[in-house]
């Protein structure tokens, strides 16, 4: 695949048997985030509730990468349950374990399994910025207007 980078993964001992996260098509942008969560004991997300869900795995990213966790669409719209901070940002130099943020906006309770499919994991090349102050900005068409201030 042209343009793929290397990534480095770990299991965990509590997602030794579970699958590497992985893409669901050939052209998916997001590979699939699974759940490690105990066998025996779901976690169950009652409307209004979050929790940060283990995934089993840690990565090492190259230096100018980040790692996005983003909702799943399908868990969103049958479920209501999203990604609490989307985009959640993994910085390179993170070494941890990857926890997805959850919260559940619908209004039944979820119930989240070892091995759902919870979030997607998108990589990303990141800029990194040299902020120089000034007095003042150029002018644009557009100006100070913001939150709306284009839809006319």
């Amino acid at each position: 695949m042209s343009g793929a980078i290397d990534i480095h993964v770990m299991r965990l001992p509590h997602g030794k048997d579970l699958p590497l996260p992985a893409y669901q098509s050939a052209l998916a942008a997001g590979l699939d985030l699974i759940a490690a969560l105990p066998a025996d004991s779901a976690l169950t997300l009652a409307p209004g509730a979050r929790a940060l869900v283990p995934t089993g795995i840690a990565v090492a990213l190259p230096p100018g990468t980040e790692a996005q966790v983003r909702p799943r669409s399908g868990l969103a719209v049958k479920h209501g349950l999203t990604v609490l901070n989307a985009p959640g940002t993994i910085d390179a130099d993170y070494r941890g374990e990857i926890r997805v943020l959850l919260v559940n906006l619908g209004g039944e309770a979820v119930a989240i399994t070892r091995g759902m499919r919870i979030a997607q994991l998108v990589f990303a090349t990141v800029a990194r910025a040299q902020l120089r102050e000034i007095n003042s900005l150029d002018e644009t068409a557009r100006g100070t207007g913001g939150f709306g201030s284009t839809d006319g």
